[in-house]
């Protein structure tokens, strides 16, 4: 069970800020609604970022005055080069990934080695907090590199000694995320084309991650590593989660085609190659896996149940004008 209750230094009249949060990767799709929902809360942000001058110019509105730091996580591999960057920080929020190596950026360096090294410069600077964000379905003997770095990179900070929390999501859904976009994309196709074998996933809303990790952050302080794995409120298929995102915007079900194994695979190969699309052999090895929650506690931190992720099986009947309404709302 999760300590959440925690002093807050804000009282009803004042504006003092409680935390100064770092959130590296705030201009990518899980950073922009990790920082907004701390903002929220009153704390004090600066995003972490390669680009800071283009990122933040592609931020919602209501986030582009946030200040920003210039961050190559590819290049910031031993925790002296990390001090200077978190010095002043009450907490740090990793959540910087990348799909597919590119230039100097490795699955290793990104995903084991800069997180490694920032566990011990936060710890040296003596920094409250560090929320490192990850995935479920993690091996460290799959074929992806991709998958088996992400797992290094968690094995690091369990071995090590400080106040920190790994995060680990199912499958994500919401405005603004490459691979959410794509797949309610794919879900108003006439024909979904599904993996065979592709296992069970627990599909939540981003602005819920993102409201968790804020609470993550202002949970009392603890001496330990912990993990935290979320989810959604139903368990579906792949199958059924294209179902229930194409019944946003349409009154008739897809014809499904199952893909058999060696084509999913070559395809996910073509994809990674020519970098298109977010299919990759590394989510295409996590499908084959369940991707849920051991223990789900989205529902704990958020105080209330999670939100729906697409329309339960009702709503094919839903008239036209809802259909109509429903599909100008999506991303």
């Amino acid at each position: 069970m999760l300590d959440l209750s925690y002093i807050s230094v804000k009282t009803e009249m004042s504006d003092e800020i409680e935390m100064k949060v770092l959130v590296l990767g705030g201009t990518g799709f899980i950073g922009r609604h990790v920082v907004r929902a701390l903002r929220q809360s009153g704390h004090e942000i600066v995003i972490g970022t390669r680009a800071p001058t283009g990122s933040l110019k592609r931020l919602p509105e209501d986030l582009r005055g946030t200040p920003s730091l210039e961050t190559h996580l590819e290049r910031l591999l031993t925790p002296q080069a990390w001090r200077p960057l978190v010095a002043g920080f009450d907490i740090v929020v990793n959540c910087v990934g990348i799909l597919r190596p590119r230039w100097g950026e490795t699955y290793d360096r990104v995903h084991r080695v800069a997180p490694a090294a920032l566990a011990d410069a936060c710890t040296s600077a003596g920094i409250g907090r560090l929320v490192h964000v990850s995935a479920l379905g993690l091996d460290e003997e799959s074929a992806s590199g991709f998958i088996r770095s992400k797992h290094a990179g968690e094995r690091e900070l369990l071995r090590r000694r400080l106040d920190a929390v790994i995060v680990r999501p199912s499958l994500l859904d919401g405005a603004g995320g490459f691979g959410a976009c794509w797949l309610r994309q794919v879900a108003r196709w006439p024909v979904h084309f599904v993996p065979a074998g592709a296992k069970h996933i627990a599909p939540l809303d981003v602005e819920d991650l993102a409201l968790a990790i804020a609470k993550l952050c202002e949970a009392p302080p603890r001496a330990e590593v912990r993990v935290v794995e979320l989810g959604g409120a139903d368990t579906r298929t792949m199958r059924e989660h294209l179902a229930a995102l194409r019944r946003l915007a349409h009154g008739r079900p897809a014809h499904v085609i199952e893909v058999p194994t060696v084509l999913a695979r070559l395809v996910s190969h073509v994809c990674d190659l020519l970098h298109v699309t977010p299919f990759s052999f590394g989510h295409l090895l996590l499908m084959r896996r369940d991707n849920v929650p051991a223990r789900n506690e989205l529902a704990e931190l958020l105080g209330r149940a999670p939100r729906a992720v697409g329309l339960a099986r009702a709503g094919w009947s839903r008239s036209a004008p809802e259909l109509r309404s429903a599909a100008r709302a999506l991303p």
